[in-house]
């Protein structure tokens, strides 16, 4: 049964390794896709959501009798009308569906509404009276762990005390360098925002139908607060504008499902950008100190850091960015001794959580700025430096896990260093800082260069029970795989195809829509996980359907099932004569659901060790930046990366994945960041928020894919959505330094950061 489940099939369509066009690619572009915003009921009503102004208050009383007498308003709801479990949370159920009697973050949910017009549910939010009595806010995380408790659950999400090794004496003639960084807020910016549609059932359930990363834990945490079993909470994937993580979390969902259930009727709602901003989770700011600590040959012997990241007012999945963070503070290096503490607090800021990259992105940019420091310090390359540390298979990382897969640091390193650049100098006003502005002055532009190496965990970590579930008929020739993954763009949809055509050898495959009513879980679509747990899903399945089909024919025909195999859409004999088509041999379905786990994984111990993970990805960026040392502008002139991909499953969408990983990556290393004064937001739009554009992106030049298959992943592929947005950010920043002589440790940096900073000497 093993070798037939390796023999190898032939089809028409792209099979694994093969480029494949997205089937929602067309679509999109020419405006026919739909999104959840373009979901339509001829009975529909709008919904729409009272929000805090402040960032923290007391309710002292809520009177929505003025928009309950509303032309058009069919409902109006407090947290007086919750009967179901009042919070709500993706790991730890701490946040209200709706305030009561507190609000903790500028934005925080107080009322909803349900109206036949849009207009009419906007009049009516406006209607609503609510007296707040103000508090002072939490604001500075460096406060929160001795303020006063904003939360009930207190400030602290989570404290690390990670030891690995123990030598903390200096040796004779040992470099040391220390550093302060700090990572500003950034926000995943999605195109589309949140929205969606609930339809009460006949049932006396609810049918919801979202944009989302992860189906069921959307559909466990809404029907808790409905008091609803969860067989009768239906959640249906609407069409995705993109995610990044600010998905993961709940949004409307409750609301939604609160008013249909109130009036009886179908509600639709849909944020501004300005509530975008307030309704979702963004990426964790981070305040780090870092020594580090070396042998005059480059070698580490020592790492000490002290992280901060600010969580917001709710605990989303802070807990987990921390273990983050933490484990890969020292970054893709070996060190022998590492002294770690890593806390992440509640504040009256803007809930954090899920970003790509979560909680890598800011150590990546700390410990890249430490070993180029140290690489001036020891009169070193810096490439030489990183190679000289560079982790390898069989290595322990910081946790005491020893590496058993694949880890290419050397290869990744050492192939983007070596590639050669195409990166003149600017010939045009337009390729200059600034651009369209033409205000550069080109006697005013330095040019730096640098390179930086990230690297992060694959799947969820630290025990947590990560499965996904795939079912797979086949049917007349047809195979039609149903599985609850959520496609936000990282390309399911064809890679759930190129694995059946692999396995199967049909030519036409269906993917039934997203739903809990369906299939089981999928699990979330993050932690660069679903191309190995749905796509192993998919295998298991489309395996355990070969299998069947195979054994059926066999017995059906009395030939030795070892002799068939598939092949040009139909099944032979390698030993006789005989072969029928796929179509006639599937003219009764054969099926199969299966559930696929990864290896497990184990908490962390009271000092930060132990087998957290399953696998890990690597990745490098070399940057190129032109700066305008009197303006502070900055053009990032060209990326060059190498990634650890395991294997190349498609190589159109893995191309998609570095590019749009880097944009994010560049953005948050000279543009993006939501500016938070004393818990307000200041810049909820695109017009005030910098977004990376088409002039901002320079190429994206791959000078290698890392190719070796990892050990336990289906096709020994590895996901590669997140690794592009580690070291992009950092390779920037270190490229800014080299071309200024500033020692900049924020990102984003700003223009005033270069303008207005004291110059140091960079030898």
């Amino acid at each position: 049964m093993n070798r037939l489940q390796t023999v190898e099939t032939a089809t028409k369509g792209p099979r694994i390794g093969e480029s494949a066009i997205r089937p929602d690619g067309i679509p999109k572009v020419k405006g026919e896709f739909v999104f959840s915003n373009d979901l339509r009921h001829p009975d529909m009503l709008w919904g729409g959501t009272l929000r805090s102004p402040h960032p923290s208050a007391r309710i002292v009383s809520i009177n929505t009798i003025p928009a309950l007498k509303m032309t058009g308003v069919h409902a109006v709801l407090t947290s007086e009308d919750l009967s179901g479990m009042p919070l709500y949370g993706l790991e730890h159920p701490d946040q209200p569906v709706l305030a009561d009697g507190v609000v903790r973050y500028q934005g925080e949910p107080i009322a909803i509404v349900a109206a036949d017009h849009p207009e009419n549910a906007r009049l009516a939010l406006e209607a609503i009276e609510v007296e707040y009595e103000l508090i002072e806010p939490l604001s500075d995380s460096e406060l929160a762990q001795e303020n006063e408790a904003i939360h009930p659950d207190g400030n602290l999400f989570r404290e690390i005390n990670l030891s690995y090794g123990n030598s903390q004496e200096e040796e004779e003639g040992e470099v040391t360098v220390e550093g302060t960084y700090e990572v500003g807020m950034q926000d995943q910016a999605p195109l589309g925002t949140e929205s969606g549609m609930a339809v009460p059932s006949e049932d006396g359930g609810i049918d919801l139908f979202v944009s989302t990363q992860w189906l069921h834990a959307d559909r466990d945490q809404v029907a808790a607060c409905l008091n609803l079993p969860s067989e009768k909470v239906r959640l249906t994937l609407a069409g995705v504008g993109g995610a990044f993580g600010a998905r993961e979390d709940i949004s409307l969902h409750i609301h939604l499902c609160l008013l249909a259930m109130r009036t009886g009727k179908p509600i639709k709602m849909s944020y501004s950008r300005t509530e975008s901003f307030h309704g979702h989770v963004h990426r964790h700011p981070a305040k780090m100190w870092y020594r580090h600590h070396a042998k005059p040959d480059g070698t580490l012997t020592r790492v000490e850091a002290r992280l901060l990241l600010d969580g917001g007012a709710y605990a989303s999945t802070s807990s987990a960015v921390l273990a983050n963070a933490t484990c890969f503070a020292a970054g893709p290096y070996l060190v022998p001794n590492v002294e770690v503490y890593g806390a992440v607090v509640r504040t009256n800021n803007p809930p954090c959580g899920a970003m790509r990259g979560f909680g890598c992105v800011q150590v990546c940019f700390a410990h890249e700025a430490q070993m180029d420091k140290l690489a001036i310090e020891l009169g070193m390359s810096p490439i030489e430096l990183r190679v000289k540390n560079a982790l390898k298979p069989g290595d322990q990382i910081i946790t005491g896990q020893t590496i058993t897969g694949t880890a290419p640091v050397t290869e990744v390193i050492e192939t983007c260093a070596q590639h050669p650049s195409s990166a003149g100098l600017a010939s045009q006003q337009m390729e200059l800082p600034g651009g369209a502005g033409r205000t550069a002055d080109p006697k005013h532009i330095v040019r730096g260069e640098a390179i930086a190496v990230g690297f992060k965990n694959l799947m969820f970590s630290e025990g947590f029970d990560d499965f996904s579930t795939a079912s797979c008929q086949l049917l007349d020739g047809v195979a039609t795989i149903t599985s609850a993954c959520a496609e936000v763009g990282q390309g399911f949809v064809t890679l759930a195809q190129q694995i059946v055509r692999e396995i199967l050898g049909v030519e036409e495959v269906i993917l039934a829509p997203a739903s809990t009513a369906s299939v089981g879980s999928a699990g979330s679509t993050s932690a660069s996980r679903q191309t190995w747990m749905s796509g192993g899903a998919v295998k298991s399945a489309c395996d355990e359907v070969r299998i069947k089909l195979l054994s059926r024919i066999a017995e059906s025909h009395e030939i030795d099932v070892e002799s068939l195999v598939i092949v040009d859409g139909g099944i032979a004999s390698l030993s006789s004569d005989f072969s029928i088509s796929l179509k006639e041999a599937t003219s009764d379905p054969v099926e199969a659901e299966e559930v696929y786990r990864h290896t497990p994984t184990f908490p962390l111990d009271e000092n930060g060790q132990g087998d957290a993970h399953v696998s890990f990805a690597f990745s490098a960026h070399r940057a190129v930046v032109d700066v305008d040392q009197e303006l502070g502008l900055i053009k990032v002139v060209e990326l060059i990366t190498s990634q650890d991909v395991g294997r190349v499953l498609n190589p159109l969408q893995l191309q998609g994945q570095l590019e749009g990983g880097a944009a994010q990556g560049l953005g948050l290393a000279v543009m993006e960041e939501i500016n938070v004064v004393d818990g307000r937001i200041l810049n909820p739009s695109f017009t005030d928020y910098l977004l990376p554009t088409a002039l901002d992106m320079p190429p994206v030049e791959i000078a290698a894919l890392i190719e070796q298959p990892e050990p336990n992943a289906p096709f020994g592929a590895k996901g590669v959505g997140e690794p592009p947005a580690i070291s992009s950010t950092a390779a920037i920043a270190s490229a800014v330094r080299n071309a200024t002589g500033l020692d900049l440790h924020r990102v984003p940096i700003r223009p005033t950061d270069i303008v207005f900073a004291e110059r140091v000497e960079n030898d």
